[in-house]
């Protein structure tokens, strides 16, 4: 396993810098202490959704009969359409109702650490996706650590930006974080069509000998 691979592709996904806005808008009405807590409930529950990904994603695919190659295949075409959405400037995995619940719960004065910002804003489907396929390719205890331990990086990260939103917001302005995130955006898509091309040929072996001859 290129074990570099998956914390670019993490950090693409994840994208925190892209989640800023999000963040700023629902925490707006917080006070110091509560936006702390928020930051720290978010980063951590990314971090662990990340790790236990890695620990138990294969288990689960396998528990529904679904072939690796087939997962990849689909997760693939996930981490395409989430790259397409970041070139359009939009958070990987974000929707506009979850949005609209963020905004909810904050009226209500409810957490929204976990859901929307944790779950799915900054890990949904598609980090899972990418953490299982790169689990499948880890051949000693120690990769699958790393891929653990990349969650702990993300967590840190995520801690980090939203620790420097106010900060980041007013360096980058909303063109800067929509120019940052089409970048991650066209690094996921490469990364999306490699994992994509490998399912296939593992679906159809005769792809690989067409490209040979």
């Amino acid at each position: 396993m290129d074990i570099y691979k998956p914390l670019v592709a993490l950090l693409a996904i994840v994208n925190p810098v892209g989640v800023v806005p999000f963040f700023i808008h629902f925490t707006s009405a917080f006070t110091r202490q509560q936006r702390r807590k928020t930051i720290l409930v978010s980063a951590c529950t990314a971090g662990i959704v990340i790790a236990l990904s890695a620990l138990f994603g294969l288990k689960i695919i396998e528990f529904f009969g679904i072939s690796l190659a087939s997962f990849q295949v689909g997760g693939g075409c996930l981490l395409l359409i989430s790259s397409l959405q970041m070139l359009n400037a939009q958070p990987a995995e974000a929707r506009k109702e979850d949005v609209s619940e963020g905004n909810s719960k904050a009226d209500a004065g409810a957490s929204i650490a976990v859901v929307p910002l944790a779950i799915p804003l900054l890990t949904g489907p598609a980090t899972i996706s990418t953490m299982v396929i790169y689990a499948d390719k880890t051949r000693v205890w120690w990769e699958l650590a790393v891929l653990c331990g990349y969650g702990v990086v993300v967590a840190v990260v995520t801690f980090a930006v939203f620790s420097a939103s106010s900060k980041i917001a007013k360096v980058l302005g909303q063109t800067g974080i929509n120019i940052m995130t089409r970048l991650m955006g066209l690094i996921l898509a490469a990364l999306a069509v490699e994992l994509l091309a490998d399912g296939l040929i593992k679906l159809f072996p005769v792809l690989a000998a067409r490209t040979v001859g």
